[in-house]
Formats: structure tokens, C-alpha cells, sequence
């Protein structure tokens, strides 16, 4: 006999698949955002909408979700892998270099937003305590879906997606003080509430260390150990160990399961296992948030919205309005640009599923009564549902104020097709002279360089040069990546080396790359990187040296030259193995 199923948690998971997988993909064929169409379904199929009539409608039953609980737990995943993969484009430096819009910014935004909402609900007689978790509730925005809108737009290495990631960051942050708040208040504020603050967030912070020790430690050499099998089934388990493991430590110590994650990420961020990792995780992203989505808008009570039309409607303007306005306000001290300004406080004026977390806390413990509740998580989720016009709506106002100049032409122009041509990136000194060598041996080749004004007068004076960035796979596509015999890298910053490498082997990994060094070290590096050759300048300067000084001396050229090579090629050998070494 079988054994008995839990069919109300397979039926509803049904349902969020069968949207997944049929009703959103319909949606975006017609132009609906995938987000809006999640949270669409969910506010219809959920159990505040059709579902509330499966008692008088039986076959309902099959369509519609009857318990939130059943998909609640896979659905929270969705934020946790979304936070490790924005952990995995980042890294602690990276980080470091954002604080002022971290702290400074993000922590402004998350004050100045509280007190003026908590201030907003006191006037409606709300008391002290509600109003501050209202205030500090709705304050924060949707990292989810705004993060998602600004990846699907491949727009978070922006200004913008930028300033909407610090200040979304420093939201995350702040959940934590707030649920401790919620908390005391719960428990009668047994002694002092600084003492009890200071303790909880003592304990956070040796979790971060904890968890960013046990990175440092076991990370890489795990990794290491599961990439030597060659099995793409140890790795993925292995991914999404170290993904569940960081946030489950996180949240023992009263942090989100996210923000672990996202620590996990930053670590992984700094390894050679960041790509395979990434591309292991993003499907289950993609189907977690699409989840995720669904269980907001299961938040959503038509009903509520049917009963005060004109209340809610009055809430959403007034929180998205309010909490746009003050941002620029705001953002105005740190000297952003209005485009910036305005974009970004569209971005983030709806407000976020933590609106979910504490608000719903405070609900289940008493402290906020379910009629504020239920408005409060109902505007929250309309608000969050208008994220992707508004940034839609953000980008064309933005423009308005953007002086946007006229491109030159000469930046427009597109590479001929080639075959079995060379892929020069950097058109500087030390370019220019390698296309003049390719000229004279008759060897066909597509110059770039991602200097505007220094293209555009090359252009002018003949030179066959095209502007653009080879760090995109697109651009590297349209220059003939594909029929390409080589691609030799130019350009002096470390970085873009690095980056120019990785999207070159990533498309083909067999073709032969030739890069500029800046010394030794920097040579060991790139052939760890999957360099074919590297150039190191004082190398090269120290040989050149060395054949003036030995011609001054009256040896023949012959000779010269012979030595020249034997020590070009000894120091090449120390380079590549040293490497190699250093890789393993």
C-alpha cells in the first residue's frame, strides 16, 4: 500500500508551478512583466482571492492555493539565492568602496523614511510602539523585485542600480534591529532595552565573523575538492550546501537567512569558482523569486481593496510619493544627479516584503491589531506590484533631465565580418604598433578600444579602429570572436585585462591570448587566468636595455639576438610554472 501524501501542500505547489511554468510564460509573450503576472496570480489564485471560495466552489480546490504555509518555505529561498548571486558580482572591496552610500546614504533614507511614517500613523491615533513598526516596516523596500527589474534590465552595474543596491543593502541591515524591537515590546522589555539591543546585536556581528571565517577557511579547498571530480552533480550539491548553510547560521543568530547568503556569495565572489557557481544557481533563482512573487501577491485581499477603494488607493499614492520625495531630498546631500535621484527614489518608494516580516510579527504577537495589519500588508503589496512601471516610469522621467549629447559617428560604426583575423583590444602606443607589424605581414585584424574621443581621432586621421567595450560578449560577438585566431590585450589596467580574459575564454576556450603584463607578478597572474602568453613591460624593457647595451659593446647582432631569446624564453618558463603552481 502506498504510503499516504500531503495532497493540500502538492496541490497548492501545483499551482505555483503550473503559473511558472504556463500562465507567466503567456504573460511575457504578450509584453507583462514576469514579476507583475507572479503577483497577479498569486493575488487571484490565493487563498484571499478564489481560493476563499473553495468551500461553496469544490473544483476550485485544484486551482487555486488554500494555504499560504505550503509554499511559504521554498518561496522565502528565492530572496536567499537572489542576495548569494548579488554576493557573487560584488566583492568586500567593492563593498568597502560603497560605504558612504551604504551607511551614509541607506542609513539617512531608513531614518528620515521611519520617523516620517511613524509621525504620519500617530496623527491617525495609532500609539507610540505601532507607529514605529509601521514607520520602520514601510520604510524599507523590495530588494527582490527591485533588484530582479534592474538585472533583467542588465542595469545594476549603473549609477542607479548602484545607489538602489547600497540603499537596499543598508535595508537588509536594518531588519535586524527592527524584528529586535518587535521582540522586546513582545516580551515586556525585560531590563534594559540597550542592554538588550547591544547584547542581540553583539551576536549578530560574531555570526558575520563566523561565517566569514568559516569562508576564508573552507571555502576555496571545498570547491577545489568537488571541481576534481568533474561532476556537475557533487558541485550543484555543494553550491547549495554552502548557500543554505551560511544563511541557517545566520539566522540562529536572529539575522536573515539572506544576508548569510550574501556573505557566502561575497566570499565565493574573490575564487576562480565564481562563473561555474553562478551558473549552477540560476535556475533555481529564477523559479525561487518567481515563487516568492506568487506568495506576496497571495497578500493581496481584493476584498480589502473592494471594502476602502479609496483609502487604499489614497495609501499607495501617498506611500510612494512620500518615500520618493524624501529620497531625493535626501539624496541631494550626497550630491547625486537628479536623473539618479529621481530614478532610484521610484525604484524604491514602493515598499518590501520585510513589510511582510514585521509587520506580520507584530500582528501574530498582538502588538498591531489585524485590521492595520491587513490595510498596511495590502498597500505594501499593490505598492510592490506598480515596481516594474515605476522604474519603466523613472527611466523616462530620468531622461528628461539627462542632457543626453549626440553621438559621433565614428563611434557607431561596426566591424566588418573577418575570419582567421587577430582581436587587438587597446588602441594605443603599444596597439598601434602591433596592427602596423599585423599590416606588414598582410595579416587581418579588428582594432578596439573603448576610448571615445581617442577612437574618434584615430578615425579621423585613417586609422581602421572601432569603438567599443570587449568585456561584453555581444561586442566581442560582432568583432568576429567566433572565426578568430587570436586575441592580444593592450590595455593597461589590470581589471580589464582580467575581464577581457575571462569573457574571451568563457566564448572560446581554445583560442590563443596574447596580454600585456605589467611586471612578473602580474605576468604569474594572467597565466593563472587562462592567458596563452604574457608580456611583462619591465621584462621586455630590462631585454631591450640589455640588447643596447650589448651592441655598444660590439657583439653581433646574431648573437644578440640568439641570447635575447634564450632569456626571453628562461624567464617565460619561470612565469608559467610559478603559475601554475600558485593555481593548484
Amino acid at each position: 500500500m502506498a504510503a499516504a501524501i500531503n495532497i493540500p501542500a502538492y496541490s497548492d505547489a501545483l499551482v505555483v508551478l503550473g503559473t511558472a511554468g504556463m500562465v507567466v510564460p503567456l504573460l511575457t509573450r504578450w509584453g507583462l512583466s514576469p514579476v507583475v503576472g507572479y503577483l497577479g496570480a498569486g493575488a487571484v489564485l490565493g487563498p484571499l482571492g478564489l481560493g476563499s471560495y473553495v468551500t461553496e466552489i469544490p473544483p476550485l480546490y485544484w486551482l487555486t492555493v488554500t494555504d499560504a504555509k505550503n509554499v511559504a518555505g521554498i518561496a522565502e529561498l528565492g530572496i536567499v539565492f537572489l542576495l548569494f548571486l548579488i554576493g557573487l558580482e560584488l566583492s568586500f572591496e567593492r563593498l568597502i568602496t560603497m560605504r558612504r552610500l551604504v551607511f551614509g546614504l541607506g542609513g539617512l533614507q531608513i531614518a528620515v523614511t521611519s520617523a516620517a511614517i511613524a509621525g504620519i500613523a500617530s496623527m491617525f491615533g495609532l500609539s507610540g510602539p505601532v507607529s514605529v513598526i509601521l514607520g520602520g516596516s514601510l520604510a524599507l523596500s523590495s530588494t527582490a523585485i527591485v533588484l530582479e527589474v534592474l538585472s533583467r534590465e542588465d542595469r545594476l552595474a549603473t549609477v542607479t542600480g548602484r545607489v538602489s543596491f547600497s540603499v537596499l543593502l543598508a535595508q537588509d541591515l536594518a531588519v535586524v534591529p527592527l524584528l529586535i524591537f518587535i521582540s522586546l515590546l513582545a516580551s515586556g522589555g525585560e531590563g534594559s532595552v540597550f542592554t538588550n539591543v547591544g547584547t542581540a546585536m553583539l551576536q549578530a556581528a560574531l555570526a558575520v565573523s563566523i561565517i566569514i571565517l568559516i569562508g576564508r577557511l573552507f571555502l576555496r579547498p571545498l570547491f577545489r575538492v568537488v571541481a576534481a571530480t568533474r561532476s556537475n552533480e557533487l558541485f550543484m550539491a555543494a553550491t547549495l550546501f554552502v548557500i543554505i548553510l551560511m544563511g541557517v547560521i545566520a539566522a540562529l543568530a536572529g539575522l536573515s537567512m539572506a544576508l548569510g547568503a550574501f556573505i557566502a556569495g561575497l566570499l565565493l565572489a574573490g575564487t576562480e569558482y565564481r562563473r561555474a557557481v553562478q551558473a549552477t544557481t540560476e535556475p533555481f533563482k529564477g523559479l525561487l523569486l518567481g515563487m516568492f512573487f506568487f506568495t506576496v501577491g497571495m497578500s493581496i485581499d481584493v476584498r480589502e481593496v473592494v471594502r476602502e477603494p479609496h483609502w487604499i488607493l489614497a495609501g499607495v499614492v501617498a506611500l510612494i510619493v512620500g518615500k520618493a520625495i524624501l529620497f531625493v531630498m535626501i539624496a541631494q546631500v550626497f550630491k547625486l544627479t537628479r536623473p539618479v535621484s529621481i530614478e532610484a527614489a521610484l525604484l524604491l518608494g514602493p515598499g518590501g516584503e520585510f513589510a511582510f516580516v514585521g509587520v506580520g510579527l507584530a500582528a501574530s504577537l498582538g502588538i498591531v491589531g489585524q485590521t492595520v495589519a491587513s490595510f498596511t500588508l495590502t498597500v505594501t503589496s499593490l505598492t510592490m506590484a506598480l515596481i516594474p512601471m515605476m522604474a519603466y516610469v523613472g527611466r523616462h522621467l530620468a531622461a528628461r533631465y539627462t542632457d543626453t549629447p549626440v553621438p559621433e559617428p565614428a563611434t557607431l560604426i561596426t566591424p566588418d565580418p573577418h575570419k582567421a583575423h587577430a582581436i587587438v583590444v587597446g588602441y594605443g602606443r603599444m596597439g598601434k604598433v602591433v596592427c602596423d607589424l599585423f599590416k606588414m605581414h598582410d595579416i587581418p585584424y579588428v582594432a578596439i578600444d573603448h576610448n571615445a574621443s581617442s577612437v574618434i581621432n584615430d578615425r579621423h586621421k585613417g586609422h581602421d579602429v572601432y569603438f567599443g567595450d570587449a568585456t561584453n560578449r555581444a561586442f566581442l560577438e560582432a568583432c568576429g570572436i567566433a572565426g578568430a585566431t587570436s586575441v592580444i590585450v593592450t590595455v593597461q589596467s589590470a581589471k580589464i585585462i582580467d575581464e577581457v580574459v575571462e569573457q574571451v575564454r568563457a566564448l572560446r576556450p581554445e583560442i590563443t591570448i596574447v596580454s600585456r603584463a605589467r611586471d612578473g607578478e602580474h605576468a604569474r597572474h594572467l597565466y593563472t587566468t587562462g592567458v596563452t602568453d604574457a608580456v611583462p613591460e619591465t621584462v621586455e624593457a630590462s631585454l631591450q636595455l640589455s640588447r643596447a647595451a650589448l651592441v655598444g659593446m660590439g657583439l653581433s647582432q646574431e648573437s644578440i639576438s640568439r641570447s635575447i631569446k634564450q632569456e626571453r624564453e628562461v624567464l617565460r618558463e619561470q612565469l608559467q610554472p610559478a603559475a601554475a603552481s600558485n593555481a593548484g
